[in-house]
Formats: C-alpha cells, structure tokens, sequence
C-alpha cells in the first residue's frame, strides 16, 4: 500500500499529517547541485612535441618520456638508492608538516560529524527545583502562598530539513573535509619532492665541491711548476704571483660550496623531523644514485584527477556551490517539533506518582519577512564566493599545466645542455694538457696556461651541474605529475576513489 492509498483510509487530520509527513521526507534541498567541471579539451602540455628521446650521448643515461603510463607507488626508488629509501620514509613518519596537516583533516572530519548530527531529533534532560511565590485577591483580603517546585524529564526537539539547507551544510562541511585530505596529500607529495630535491642537493654541492678540490690541485701543481721554472731562471717573480692568485681566488670558491652543502643538510634534518644539532643526515652521492630512464607522464586528462593541488580546489569549488544552497535556504521558512514528559510536584516524594506527570507538544513556524536585504545580500554573497572559487580552479589547472610543460621541455634542455657541457670538458681537459706541455717546453706564457685551465674548470662545474639538473627536473616531474600520493597517505585509498568518480553533491 503506498502512502496515498494509506492516507486515504486515514480520518481526515489524520491524512493531513500523512500528507505534511511525504512533502517533508520527498522534500528537495534548494541551491544548485554540484557539477564537476570538466577536463581540459587539450591534448598536449607543450606547444611543440618534445623530442624523443632523450639522449646526451657520451655514454650518459638515455631518457624516454613514456605517455599513459602510471607513477610507481614509490617514484622515489626508482632512483634504485637505499639509502634515499629510508631517507623519505623517515621523513613520512617525522615530519611536523604533516601532523599539522593530519590535525587539520581531523578537525574537519570532526566539524562534518557535527553537522551531520542535526538530522537526528535532539534530546535532553533537565531537574529543576524552584522556590515560588503567588498572590490572590478576594474582595479586601490578599492571600501570599509560597511554596517549591520540582520538576525532572526529558525534552526531545526537531527541525525538519524541508528546504534542506542542513544537508547543503552538511555537504559543504562535507567538501571542505574532502579538500583537507587533499591538502594533506599535497603536503606528502611535497614532502616527498623537498626530501629528494635536498638529497640531490646534498650530492651535488659535494660534486662541486670535489670540482673546486680539483680545480684546487691542478693551481697547486701550477704554482709549482712554475717555480720550478723561476727557479731555472725561465720565469719571472709575476709569473710565481699570478699563479699564487688563480690559486687564491680558487679556494675562495670552496667556503660558499661548503655552506650550500650546510644549508641542504640543515633543511634535510628539518623535513626529517629533527634538530640539525642531533644528527647529521646522510650523504648522498649521484654516482649511487640511478637517473630513471622511462620518465611516465599522465594525460592531460587524467592529471586534473590526480594532483591534489587540483583536487583540493574543486573540493573548495563544491564546498562554495553547497553554500549558496546554505544561503537560500535561510530565506524561507523553518519549522522546529518539539515534546517533553516528566514529573512536576511539589514535594520530591511525590514525582513519581501518576498524578506527577506532565507532558507537552509544541510546534512552531518562523519565516523570515523582512531582513533589510541581509538574506538575499548573503546568497548573492555566496553565489559570488562561488565564482571566485571557480575561477581560482581554472587558475590552479593553468598553472598545473603550465609546471609540467616546463619540466617537459626543462628535461629536453637538460639532455642538450649535458651533452654541451660534456664535450666542453672533453675539449677543455684536452686542450689544458696541450697548453701544459707547451708551458713546460717554454713554447707559451703563463697566461695562456691559466686561461685554458680557467677554461677546464668552468666546463668542470658546468657538467656537474648539468648532470645534478638532470635529477633535479626528473624529481621535479614525479611531482608535478601528483604522485602517487594514494599510496603514501594513511587516507589515500578513499581519497583516491574520490578523486576517480567525482564528489558527491
């Protein structure tokens, strides 16, 4: 039997009620539902394709972009390093970023069961005892009587959510929570991303470092070569000076190298939770570190689905668009049910007897008249809160994309500039053990010796920052890509499936 067959078989209040009771539980909440936006129609990240692969030569390690495919869970051992391994894990379980972002998802989640606790009835319990005095008149005479009152029972109220605007809250509440797991996956992804980066960092200041010591050595057998020379009456006393001075201004490099190296072991110990007095982190070396060949990079499609950057702003999108159905149900009427049965007596000896007891039923209707405005103010404020939040998606995809396609073509320099840089230094070494041949036979000036070793050092350090690039743009594009922060996150299986099928409205 269906609800009107029943109401009809009903007295007449009766089906009254029947009918108040399908209106409120078939009852629609106002304000728009949530429409996810839609993926960009683009295709490509860059405007040219970048060319494939990518390969320096000069036995250096051949990269691929691979289309489609998927991160690995653990992007990080794909650097085939140990040592880097524990690093990131120890960061995951130490780091203060993410217990402040875990915190923060917590206090949401807490904020969501609260809202969602205003569809249930609300139920309370009072005891009173009260001490009362009336007056009465007959004719000339006033009578006082003062007595006490004592009165315990429970007290159930309801408001039925006949416009909705309690499941627009509790779906706004519900996004935000949803864009704090996302935030919180960012903060791992980028905790991830910094941990590695500073490692690279770490081992290549250390390279530069043993670039400069190079540099260092060959002034050293310089300046001594040319005392030999001055001490053979073949060079002049400048000749000793202007050696001494390239070998100066060479160790002056060494003291700003060194402090960059502080530097990354100091942010390294704080994104692993620690003090830099504790301990010092380990020290990495790219020759133990294995640059990935096969570089995976998501459709364009797929990566607004991914990165938590994006997916924390369209949670933030739906928490706006669940707003203004907030607003607009506050401009019409709400109603509040309410019962309470107890005992009131005047005496606590008697509470309990039957002719103790007292009930009530209430209901009430407020419906707003006149508000000067302020409502329909409010939900044209949320409407256009609403419109900044989309537009501040647009922006974050844009510029999603914009990071990517200049990792994408960062990584293409990167392989030009390591095969430049790696002829330059094979030219420069050969060209400094020609022009210290002829030094030594006295076919050329020392002048000419410094300049092809100032020659060979720059193109030293010239290939050791490229290779370090090279790691650096790879990290860089594990990231950008968004992870896979699912398989770190304590939530990230649900948050994952969230992110697959769209929120719910």
């Amino acid at each position: 039997m269906d609800v009107l067959t029943f109401g009809r078989n009903l007295p007449r209040h009766w089906s009254v009620c029947v009918a108040a009771l399908s209106v409120l539980l078939g009852s629609c909440a106002v304000g728009p539902d949530f429409v996810r936006p839609s993926s960009p129609v683009v295709t490509t990240y860059t405007a040219r394709e970048v060319p494939q692969p990518l390969a320096p030569g000069f036995g250096e390690t051949e990269q691929r972009f691979v289309v489609g495919q998927r991160i690995s869970s653990d992007w990080w051992e794909l650097f085939q390093s140990a040592q880097l391994t524990d690093v990131v894990q120890q960061a995951i379980r130490g780091n203060q970023t993410v217990v402040a972002a875990e915190a923060t998802l917590a206090q949401a989640q807490d904020a969501l069961t609260q809202a969602r606790a205003a569809f249930y009835p609300q139920v309370s319990a009072a005891v009173n005892a009260q001490r009362q005095q009336t007056s009465s008149s007959r004719s000339t005479v006033q009578k006082t009587s003062i007595f006490n009152l004592f009165s315990l029972g429970p007290t159930v109220s309801y408001a039925p959510d006949v416009f909705g605007g309690t499941r627009r809250h509790v779906e706004q509440e519900a996004a935000l929570a949803e864009s704090q797991e996302y935030q919180l996956a960012a903060a791992y992804l980028t905790l991830t991303g910094n941990v590695v980066t500073q490692a690279i960092n770490i081992a290549a200041t250390r390279l530069q470092i043993a670039a400069v010591q190079e540099m260092i050595s060959d002034d050293e057998e310089n300046l001594g070569l040319v005392r030999t020379k001055f001490e053979a009456g073949k060079a002049a006393q400048t000749d000793i000076l202007t050696a001494e001075t390239q070998l100066a201004t060479d160790r002056a490099q060494l003291p700003p190298q060194q402090q960059q190296l502080s530097v990354a072991r100091h942010a390294l110990s704080v994104l692993l939770g620690q003090f830099p007095a504790e301990g010092t982190p380990p020290d990495f070396d790219l020759t133990e570190l294995t640059l990935p060949g096969d570089l995976p990079v998501s459709l364009p499609s797929e990566l607004v689905h991914q990165r938590p950057d994006i997916l924390a702003t369209e949670a933030s999108l739906h928490a706006a668009s669940a707003a203004i159905g907030v607003a607009t149900a506050q401009m019409y009427p709400s109603i509040t049910l309410s019962a309470s049965i107890g005992q009131q007596a005047l005496t606590p000896d008697v509470l309990f007897q039957g002719s103790s007891t007292v009930w009530s039923l209430a209901s009430g209707l407020t419906a707003p008249i006149f508000q000067g405005g302020a409502l329909a103010a409010q939900k044209q404020g949320a409407i256009d809160a609403y419109r900044g939040s989309l537009a501040t998606y647009h922006q974050t995809v844009l510029q999603a994309f914009g990071q990517v396609a200049d990792i994408l073509e960062a990584l293409a320099h990167d392989a030009d500039l390591v095969a430049d840089q790696r002829y330059a230094l094979d030219v420069a070494n050969a060209a400094l053990a020609l022009q210290r041949l002829s030094y030594a036979a006295g076919k050329s000036d020392l002048l000419q010796l410094l300049d092809s070793q100032r020659q060979d050092q720059q193109a030293r350090l010239g290939s050791a920052r490229a290779d370090a690039q090279r790691y650096q743009d790879t990290t860089q594009l594990f990231v950008a890509m968004g992870g896979p922060w699912w398989s770190v996150t304590p939530t990230g299986a649900a948050v994952l499936r969230t992110a697959t099928n769209g929120p719910s409205s």
